[in-house]
Protein backbone atom coordinates (compact mmCIF):
# COMPACT_ATOMS: atom_id res chain seq x y z
CA UNK A 1 0.00 0.00 0.00
CA UNK A 2 2.96 2.19 0.68
CA UNK A 3 4.51 1.59 -2.76
CA UNK A 4 0.84 2.37 -4.12
CA UNK A 5 0.13 5.74 -2.76
CA UNK A 6 3.58 6.88 -3.98
CA UNK A 7 2.70 6.05 -7.48
CA UNK A 8 -0.85 7.91 -6.86
CA UNK A 9 1.31 10.88 -5.59
CA UNK A 10 3.29 10.36 -9.60
CA UNK A 11 0.13 10.00 -11.24
CA UNK A 12 -1.42 13.30 -9.61
CA UNK A 13 2.26 14.95 -10.03
CA UNK A 14 1.60 14.13 -13.66
CA UNK A 15 5.05 12.19 -13.68
CA UNK A 16 3.26 8.71 -14.89
CA UNK A 17 -0.53 8.32 -15.85
CA UNK A 18 -2.60 5.55 -15.02
CA UNK A 19 -3.10 4.86 -18.74
CA UNK A 20 0.60 4.68 -19.53
CA UNK A 21 1.58 1.16 -21.16
CA UNK A 22 3.41 -0.76 -18.82
CA UNK A 23 3.99 -4.43 -18.61
CA UNK A 24 2.22 -7.38 -20.80
CA UNK A 25 1.51 -6.11 -24.18
CA UNK A 26 -2.28 -4.44 -23.50
CA UNK A 27 -1.53 -4.05 -19.37
CA UNK A 28 -0.93 -0.20 -18.23
CA UNK A 29 -0.19 1.43 -15.15
CA UNK A 30 -4.11 0.49 -13.51
CA UNK A 31 -3.24 -3.01 -14.46
CA UNK A 32 -0.89 -3.46 -12.55
CA UNK A 33 -1.52 -1.64 -9.74
CA UNK A 34 -4.51 -3.52 -9.68
CA UNK A 35 -3.07 -6.71 -9.66
CA UNK A 36 -5.11 -7.63 -12.83
CA UNK A 37 -2.26 -7.38 -15.54
CA UNK A 38 -1.34 -11.19 -15.86
CA UNK A 39 1.69 -11.55 -14.37
CA UNK A 40 2.62 -14.66 -11.54
CA UNK A 41 2.52 -14.15 -7.97
CA UNK A 42 6.49 -13.75 -8.54
CA UNK A 43 7.40 -14.24 -12.52
CA UNK A 44 9.61 -11.88 -14.87
CA UNK A 45 6.48 -12.43 -17.27
CA UNK A 46 2.51 -12.54 -18.04
CA UNK A 47 0.91 -16.27 -17.08
CA UNK A 48 -2.62 -14.86 -18.58
CA UNK A 49 -3.58 -11.68 -20.46
CA UNK A 50 -4.67 -8.77 -19.02
CA UNK A 51 -8.03 -8.63 -16.92
CA UNK A 52 -8.67 -12.33 -17.21
CA UNK A 53 -7.78 -12.75 -13.60
CA UNK A 54 -6.74 -11.10 -10.00
CA UNK A 55 -3.24 -12.60 -9.82
CA UNK A 56 -2.06 -11.30 -6.83
CA UNK A 57 1.69 -10.12 -7.65
CA UNK A 58 4.91 -8.91 -6.24
CA UNK A 59 6.14 -8.42 -10.59
CA UNK A 60 3.04 -5.75 -10.87
CA UNK A 61 4.35 -3.51 -8.07
CA UNK A 62 7.98 -4.02 -9.06
CA UNK A 63 6.89 -3.02 -12.20
CA UNK A 64 5.18 0.15 -11.16
CA UNK A 65 7.49 1.26 -9.05
CA UNK A 66 9.94 0.98 -12.07
CA UNK A 67 8.19 2.79 -14.42
CA UNK A 68 8.28 6.03 -11.69
CA UNK A 69 11.63 5.65 -11.33
CA UNK A 70 12.53 5.94 -15.40
CA UNK A 71 9.88 8.99 -15.67
CA UNK A 72 10.60 10.71 -12.59
CA UNK A 73 14.14 10.32 -13.10
CA UNK A 74 14.50 9.47 -9.06
CA UNK A 75 14.88 5.72 -7.35
CA UNK A 76 11.90 4.81 -5.88
CA UNK A 77 12.79 4.23 -2.26
CA UNK A 78 14.04 7.64 -2.73
CA UNK A 79 10.45 8.64 -4.43
CA UNK A 80 8.65 7.28 -1.63
CA UNK A 81 9.93 8.56 1.26
CA UNK A 82 10.12 12.41 -0.13
CA UNK A 83 6.22 11.46 -2.11
CA UNK A 84 4.66 10.05 1.41
CA UNK A 85 6.84 9.40 4.25
CA UNK A 86 8.29 13.04 4.79
CA UNK A 87 4.72 14.45 4.60
CA UNK A 88 3.46 12.11 6.90
CA UNK A 89 6.17 12.39 9.30
CA UNK A 90 6.77 8.88 9.10
CA UNK A 91 10.45 9.18 10.49
CA UNK A 92 11.20 5.47 11.32
CA UNK A 93 9.90 4.42 7.53
CA UNK A 94 12.11 2.84 4.74
CA UNK A 95 11.79 0.89 1.74
CA UNK A 96 15.09 -1.56 1.48
CA UNK A 97 14.91 -2.95 -1.91
CA UNK A 98 11.25 -4.84 -4.14
CA UNK A 99 8.50 -1.91 -3.83
CA UNK A 100 6.49 -5.20 -3.25
CA UNK A 101 7.84 -6.39 0.62
CA UNK A 102 11.14 -4.95 1.42
CA UNK A 103 9.66 -1.81 3.51
CA UNK A 104 9.83 -1.43 7.37
CA UNK A 105 8.12 0.30 9.27
CA UNK A 106 6.76 0.95 13.25
CA UNK A 107 2.90 0.40 14.45
CA UNK A 108 3.19 4.56 15.38
CA UNK A 109 4.50 5.34 11.82
CA UNK A 110 1.92 2.61 9.98
CA UNK A 111 -0.85 4.73 12.18
CA UNK A 112 -0.02 7.98 10.57
CA UNK A 113 -0.55 6.16 6.82
CA UNK A 114 -3.66 4.98 7.89
CA UNK A 115 -5.16 8.23 8.47
CA UNK A 116 -3.99 9.08 5.54
CA UNK A 117 -5.90 6.48 4.27
CA UNK A 118 -9.07 7.67 5.84
CA UNK A 119 -8.69 11.13 5.03
CA UNK A 120 -6.24 11.74 2.02
CA UNK A 121 -3.73 14.76 1.98
CA UNK A 122 -1.33 13.64 -0.65
CA UNK A 123 -3.74 12.84 -3.37
CA UNK A 124 -7.21 14.04 -4.23
CA UNK A 125 -10.51 12.79 -2.89
CA UNK A 126 -10.97 12.01 -6.51
CA UNK A 127 -7.63 9.85 -6.60
CA UNK A 128 -8.54 8.12 -3.37
CA UNK A 129 -11.87 7.28 -4.55
CA UNK A 130 -10.40 5.56 -7.72
CA UNK A 131 -8.02 3.83 -5.66
CA UNK A 132 -10.57 2.42 -2.91
CA UNK A 133 -13.06 1.57 -6.11
CA UNK A 134 -13.16 -2.12 -7.34
CA UNK A 135 -10.92 -2.08 -11.04
CA UNK A 136 -11.46 -3.92 -14.09
CA UNK A 137 -14.85 -5.62 -12.25
CA UNK A 138 -15.58 -9.04 -10.98
CA UNK A 139 -12.54 -10.45 -11.48
CA UNK A 140 -12.12 -13.67 -9.77
CA UNK A 141 -8.65 -14.69 -8.31
CA UNK A 142 -6.55 -15.86 -4.97
CA UNK A 143 -6.03 -13.85 -2.05
CA UNK A 144 -2.54 -15.85 -0.88
CA UNK A 145 -3.05 -17.86 2.36
CA UNK A 146 -6.92 -17.49 2.45
CA UNK A 147 -8.04 -19.16 -0.84
CA UNK A 148 -9.64 -18.22 -4.15
CA UNK A 149 -12.40 -15.78 -4.60
CA UNK A 150 -15.06 -15.28 -6.99
CA UNK A 151 -15.37 -12.38 -7.59
CA UNK A 152 -11.95 -11.38 -5.54
CA UNK A 153 -12.20 -7.42 -5.79
CA UNK A 154 -9.22 -5.12 -5.87
CA UNK A 155 -8.91 -1.41 -5.93
CA UNK A 156 -5.17 0.29 -6.76
CA UNK A 157 -2.82 -1.58 -5.04
CA UNK A 158 -5.18 -1.90 -1.88
CA UNK A 159 -7.44 -5.11 -1.15
CA UNK A 160 -11.09 -4.53 -1.05
CA UNK A 161 -13.23 -6.79 1.54
CA UNK A 162 -16.19 -6.90 -0.67
CA UNK A 163 -18.23 -9.87 0.35
CA UNK A 164 -14.79 -12.40 0.75
CA UNK A 165 -15.75 -15.10 3.57
CA UNK A 166 -13.61 -16.37 5.45
CA UNK A 167 -11.52 -13.78 5.32
CA UNK A 168 -8.75 -11.80 6.82
CA UNK A 169 -10.52 -8.89 8.30
CA UNK A 170 -13.63 -9.58 10.54
CA UNK A 171 -17.26 -10.75 9.62
CA UNK A 172 -18.33 -7.17 10.86
CA UNK A 173 -15.92 -5.10 8.84
CA UNK A 174 -17.83 -3.38 5.73
CA UNK A 175 -17.77 -4.51 2.56
CA UNK A 176 -16.17 -1.41 1.52
CA UNK A 177 -12.93 -2.43 3.86
CA UNK A 178 -9.73 -2.25 2.18
CA UNK A 179 -6.09 -2.79 3.00
CA UNK A 180 -3.19 -5.45 3.00
CA UNK A 181 -1.44 -8.03 4.47
CA UNK A 182 2.02 -9.21 3.87
CA UNK A 183 4.70 -12.08 4.06
CA UNK A 184 6.04 -10.97 7.32
CA UNK A 185 2.54 -11.25 9.00
CA UNK A 186 1.44 -7.63 9.11
CA UNK A 187 -1.98 -6.32 8.61
CA UNK A 188 -3.67 -3.41 8.05
CA UNK A 189 -7.19 -2.38 7.02
CA UNK A 190 -9.25 0.63 6.69
CA UNK A 191 -13.32 0.79 7.37
CA UNK A 192 -14.77 4.28 6.06
CA UNK A 193 -18.02 3.26 7.04
CA UNK A 194 -16.98 3.03 10.93
CA UNK A 195 -13.90 5.51 10.36
CA UNK A 196 -11.72 2.82 11.82
CA UNK A 197 -8.32 1.54 10.76
CA UNK A 198 -6.67 -1.10 12.65
CA UNK A 199 -2.30 -1.97 12.53
CA UNK A 200 -1.17 -5.38 13.45
CA UNK A 201 2.92 -4.99 12.89
CA UNK A 202 5.21 -8.45 13.28
CA UNK A 203 8.52 -9.45 11.60
CA UNK A 204 7.69 -13.34 11.55
CA UNK A 205 6.89 -14.57 8.51
CA UNK A 206 3.42 -15.26 7.44
CA UNK A 207 3.36 -19.39 6.68
CA UNK A 208 5.18 -19.50 10.72
CA UNK A 209 1.97 -18.87 11.90
CA UNK A 210 -0.44 -18.37 9.07
CA UNK A 211 -3.05 -20.78 11.29
CA UNK A 212 -3.10 -18.90 13.69
CA UNK A 213 -3.65 -15.37 11.87
CA UNK A 214 -6.61 -16.81 9.78
CA UNK A 215 -8.49 -16.93 13.02
CA UNK A 216 -7.09 -14.06 15.30
CA UNK A 217 -6.87 -11.38 12.98
CA UNK A 218 -10.59 -11.86 12.21
CA UNK A 219 -11.52 -12.01 15.74
CA UNK A 220 -9.27 -8.82 16.77
CA UNK A 221 -10.69 -7.34 13.65
CA UNK A 222 -14.39 -7.95 14.92
CA UNK A 223 -13.50 -6.75 18.66
CA UNK A 224 -12.32 -3.09 16.76
CA UNK A 225 -15.32 -2.69 14.72
CA UNK A 226 -17.28 -3.94 17.94
CA UNK A 227 -15.43 -1.14 20.05
CA UNK A 228 -15.76 1.67 17.37
CA UNK A 229 -19.74 0.99 17.37
CA UNK A 230 -20.06 0.58 20.88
Amino acid sequence: MLSAWAVLVAVEEGTVSLDDEVGPPGATLRHVLAHAAGYGFDTPGAITRPARNRIYSNTGIEVAAQHVAERSGIAFPTYLREAVFVPLDMTQSELHGSAAYAATSTVTDLSKFARELLRPRLVSAAMAADATSIQFGDLNGVTPGFGSFRPNPWGLGLEIRGQKNPHWTGSLNSPRTFGHFGGSGTMMWVDPDVDTSLVALTNRRFETWADVARVEWPALSDAVVGWATD
